[in-house]
Order: C-alpha cells, then structure tokens, then sequence
C-alpha cells in the first residue's frame, strides 16, 4: 500500500495550517499524530485554487488530482455576523460546498472528515451537549452548518461529522488574538459572560482529527478541549496568561446586543462533551486551560 492521500480544504484556515503543521512534523502538543500518516502526499487548497461552492470545480478537481484516502474538509464561512447578513452567501459555501465535497469523496471512496460548529444547537438548556441532542440553530451560520451536517452525512457513506467550538489557532484571527492585541491598547475590555462554551486548540482538534480519520465509526462527534467557560472567562484567562493588567468587564448578552444591534443571535449553553470520540478511539482533548496556557506560551513564536 502507497502512502496516503490527503486533501485538505480551506487550508489556509486556522484548522488547516495546524493539520498541516501535525502532518510535516508528526507531531502535536498533546502527543504524536498516528503513525499511519507519516509520508502521507497531501494537497492544501484554499478559496482561490478550488472553491468549494462550484460543484463542477470540485469535480475537476478530484479528477486531476485525486483518488484521495481522506478528505477533511475545512472550507467554511465562519463569520458569525457575516453569515447573519448574507445567509444565502453562507448556504453557497456552509451547505452546498459541503455536499459537494462530501459527494466528490464518495464517489472516490475516500473517508470525510467534515468540520461543523457547536452553534446548530440552541442553547437554552445548561449542561453539555452530547451528539444525539436535538439541535436547533438559532443564528444563520448555525443553521448552514447544520444544513451541511445533513448533505455531508448523506452524500458519503465513510463520513464523519466533527463539531467543535470557540477556535483559536496560531495562524489567523481568533477571538484570543482579540483580546491579546485589545488588551494591549486598553485598560478594559467588556465581554459578554453568560454564553457557556468549550475554547479549543485547533493544534488538538487537528491531531484529534487524524486520531479518529483511521476509525470506521462514522457518524457525528463532538471535540473540544474538556471544560466550560464564558467568553469573559476566556478573556480574563488569555489576558492573564500573557500577562496584560487589562480588566475584563462581564455585561449580558443582552447589553451586548442593544451595543451591537446588527449581531447575530448565539446559543447561551453550546458546551459540548465528546462522548462518542471517547468511546470510538478514546478523547485526547486536554483540559481548556492547559491548552490555552501552551499555545499563550508558543504564540510569538509560531503567530501568523
């Protein structure tokens, strides 16, 4: 057997940069990627070399390039108040691009990871989310998410659905780099701290990713860094780490909304707990804090 084929979409992204990154060097903060992968030939392409949305660009594609053994796609819209403005833009790339992907995949035999959101949920009830809850999005980008969830799983039958939540990478903006660079500017930053979340690593995510692409149990999974935290608590954790005296201010979403009226609607408990990854290959994601503590120590190093 060759070494394995590799296609990863939206490459360019904070996910895409760190699976590249586990792939060159076998490695990742929370240990070392499967060695079913080292010599793996990958293809990284972004927007301007295959736009996932043109069904005949990705057949094109797959054409010229592939078979490929896996795929992970990681095109998204991901602008939570953009998606609210152009809902239909969203669905092109979210929902569409996602099935043309997924369909692509398939026809080559190849297995599919495809990237999802912890905001197809609605977030009324405490506690974490597990992959059987009913979802139930209550903002646009939810719901082209979750649209692409469904054609994704229907369109391949060796796909699996990955939710994960609050991103933040080395590369790419993020909501840390926000208040690591506001906090620096400022004495105070105000953050909403009644919407509950996982923030997560996309070095862990994208090595938890390579973990569970050598399974045959397709189907939805939840990876996120463990634990629970308000956006102000993530604030008040990256200013501290990095040693900013900026004060975070707690308001309610509520205040913020009235502040930034053309914001979209997000989910008040949207944590998520990664049940079916730790029965199908085990749950190698590490406390929030714990991550967030190594990638504030890595950050001048390796930001892009």
């Amino acid at each position: 057997m060759g070494a394995p084929r590799i296609l990863v979409t939206g490459a360019r992204g904070q996910l895409g940069n760190e699976l590249r990154r586990c792939l060159e060097t076998m490695g990742a903060e929370a240990g070392p990627v499967p060695e079913a992968w080292r010599g793996a030939e990958a293809d990284y392409v972004d927007y301007d070399a295959l736009d996932i949305a043109d069904a005949a660009a990705v057949d094109a594609w797959f054409s010229a390039h592939g078979p490929y053994d896996l795929v992970v796609n990681c095109a998204a819209v991901t602008n939570v108040d953009g998606c609210e403005a152009d809902e239909e833009g969203a669905w092109r790339v979210n929902a569409l691009g996602a099935q043309n992907v997924a369909r692509a995949a398939g026809a080559c035999g190849a297995k599919l990871v495809h990237v999802s959101t912890d905001y197809v949920f609605p977030g009324d009830e405490p506690g974490e989310r597990v992959e059987g809850d009913p979802t139930g999005p209550v903002s646009a980008y939810g719901r082209t998410k979750l649209a692409g969830e469904e054609l994704a799983l229907a369109a391949c039958p060796r796909c699996f659905v990955v939710r994960t939540a609050w991103l933040y990478g080395y590369v790419g903006r993020n909501f840390v780099k926000t208040m690591l660079r506001l906090g620096a500017e400022r004495p105070s930053v105000t953050v909403v701290d009644d919407q509950l979340g996982n923030p997560t690593s996309a070095n862990d995510l994208a090595l938890n990713i390579l973990r569970l692409a050598l399974a045959e149990d397709y189907g939805v999974y939840h990876v996120t860094n463990n634990g629970t935290c308000s956006w102000a608590d993530l604030a008040e954790a990256a200013l501290s780490g990095a040693g900013l005296p900026c004060e975070v201010v707690r308001c309610t979403s509520e205040e913020y909304k009235a502040a930034n009226p053309a914001s979209a609607d997000r989910p008040r408990f949207s944590s998520l707990r990664n049940a079916h990854l730790a029965e199908a290959v085990g749950d190698g994601m590490r406390p929030w804090r714990e991550a967030l503590d190594e990638y504030l120590s890595k950050l001048p190093e390796l930001e892009g």
